[in-house]
């Protein structure tokens, strides 16, 4: 969670990225979009997952070294992972420094011997969310995260879990148009498949795009598949 801003240093930097981020990026925009705000903060790597159910988030973005990556998954290690436990039990941001969870498989000393020396993790849900949960994993080699840069990570983590969440459900209609056309089937295909118009197709295929804020249709399917709709 936050702590006290004690001293005018860090409170000056506060404002300073505060201003930054109103800046920069307002309105806010695709989890691919802020790949810079997050290289930024985490120049060692990082890994950013959005609206995760069940099993799967739709979306991420993964920036981790290779390393550190074999290493956790040759061992299995998410199942012993303290900082799992600390995402699906929390709301808010911490650094790993500061994790009190169990860690019988030594994750956290694990990833300071791989060179991961400083880490930070935001985790963000709503009540009202159906077990949706996004978080965030930062790395850095050369210092903690402050605690501007921590409120900057949670700030984030939440407005992009919030801005996809509040999207308009595409249609099972609309879904199936964006399915066929992933197929590689053309409108006219498409049309004869369905025993509809072209210009229903297009509708179809339109509204999704509006929905989805796609202007194109590669970017139309970019962003169905990043959001697994098929």
């Amino acid at each position: 969670m936050y702590r006290a801003f004690n001293d005018e240093p860090q409170h000056n930097q506060r404002l300073v990225l505060q201003h930054q981020l109103r800046n920069k990026f307002e309105p806010m925009a695709s989890l691919s979009d802020q790949r810079d705000f997050f290289a930024d903060l985490a120049p060692a790597g990082f890994y950013v997952a959005l609206r995760v159910g069940y099993a799967f988030p739709e979306e991420d973005l993964n920036e981790l070294p290779q390393r550190w990556v074999d290493t956790y998954t040759e061992r299995g290690l998410v199942v012993f992972d303290p900082v799992m436990r600390w995402i699906y039990s929390t709301v808010g941001v911490t650094r790993w420094s500061e994790i009190t969870e169990h860690d019988p498989a030594g994750i956290l000393p694990l990833a300071r011997t791989l060179g991961l020396k400083y880490a930070a993790t935001a985790s963000y849900t709503r009540p009202n969310d159906a077990g949706l949960r996004s978080y965030a994993t930062l790395f850095r080699t050369d210092r903690e995260f402050t605690e501007a840069e921590m409120e900057a990570l949670c700030r984030m983590v939440s407005r992009l879990h919030c801005a996809g969440a509040e999207q308009p459900k595409l249609t099972a209609a609309e879904i199936e148009a964006i399915r066929m056309q992933a197929d590689g089937l053309r409108i006219k295909q498409i049309a004869g498949e369905l025993g509809i118009s072209d210009s229903a197709v297009k509708a179809r295929l339109a509204g999704a795009k509006r929905k989805l804020g796609a202007k194109t249709p590669s970017e139309l399917l970019k962003i169905a598949t990043q959001k697994r709709l098929f």
